[in-house]
């Protein structure tokens, strides 16, 4: 019930005005979203890179209304990718792209071009591309956008959701060679048709998904911070011979820092998730909905960086 009316906040304009403009909700905000540019996003990046940790950089927004809209969302990451490489922050940092922001709801083949154009780009800057997965609407368009774009971009990958009762299967798909695979719980309102719905159910998906990949040939990308499923991770790699170059933790920037800290001091390579931009209400407010106890997590946050 609780996760139901988080997201529903998530699309109320004059709640997001109220968000923004309390001071409480600014730091809030500093903590867990880079900046509003991509310069913001950059200089953030540069101090997890300095602490030995990757970066996927995610600019945000979704839904775009227009081609316009598709295309400007396409030239942001273009520049973002370039400046990354003229930093010296490739190959450590890559992008994480939402088809939607590309125009998937107008024209799922404008979104591949504009998709295309965005692996060039990263190609070029010596990094990558991976796919965020969105509701379980655009999940059949955005694995399909994937297998083309991997014909000329080999390195993409794309994020599946452990909450999906499709996503054991897709992991089976997508366990082989040179796949890159972000495995995560999951973030929107799923009926119950299509997605498990307690939290039990939820992470017992996670661990099959996380077995399957782990036994396959490509490059799992495990991306929790809840730390019983980040040891079950650790075990399973030791269970699998995976070597510390052969899979990596993710985590969201702002959240359990430390934690991050520790699994790369181990020698586990861990990317950061590091998202910017003036769109960051409905990032914000589906981090919340994930675990609503996050309520009090993110009121923590504020007084400490823990």
């Amino acid at each position: 019930m609780l996760r139901s009316v988080i997201l529903a906040a998530a699309r109320s304009s004059r709640l997001e005005r109220l968000v923004a403009t309390a001071p409480i909700s600014r730091d809030v905000v500093r903590r867990f979203v880079a900046g509003t540019t991509a310069a913001d996003a950059l200089r953030v990046t540069r101090a997890l890179v300095d602490d030995g940790l990757t970066v996927s950089l995610d600019h945000l927004g979704e839904d775009t209304h227009s081609p316009a809209d598709a295309a400007r969302a396409r030239e942001e990451y273009v520049a973002l990718l370039a400046a990354a490489a003229e930093a010296g922050l490739t190959p450590a940092v890559e992008a994480s792209l939402k088809l939607s922001a590309l125009g998937l709801r107008l024209d799922e083949q404008l979104a591949a071009d504009h998709a295309a154009a965005v692996c060039a780009a990263a190609v070029a800057a010596g990094t990558t591309v991976t796919l965020d997965m969105e509701d379980h609407t655009t999940t059949d368009a955005t694995c399909e956008i994937l297998t083309k774009l991997r014909q000329d971009f080999p390195a993409t990958g794309v994020a599946l959701q452990a909450y999906l009762r499709r996503t054991e299967a897709d992991c089976r798909d997508l366990a082989g060679a040179g796949a890159r695979v972000r495995l995560c719980k999951g973030a929107y309102a799923e009926p119950e048709s299509v997605a498990y719905q307690s939290k039990l159910e939820v992470d017992r998906s996670f661990v099959r998904c996380l077995n399957v990949l782990m036994s396959g040939n490509g490059y799992p990308m495990l991306a929790t911070h809840d730390p019983r499923l980040v040891a079950i991770g650790e075990d399973r790699a030791k269970w699998f011979d995976r070597t510390a170059d052969q899979f990596e933790f993710q985590m969201l920037y702002g959240v359990r820092p430390a934690e991050q800290l520790r699994l790369a001091a181990e020698g586990y390579a861990v990317r950061v998730y590091v998202p910017y931009g003036t769109q960051w209400y409905p990032y914000l407010m589906r981090r919340l909905a994930e675990r609503p106890a996050n309520l009090a997590f993110f009121a923590r946050a504020i007084q400490s960086r823990g």
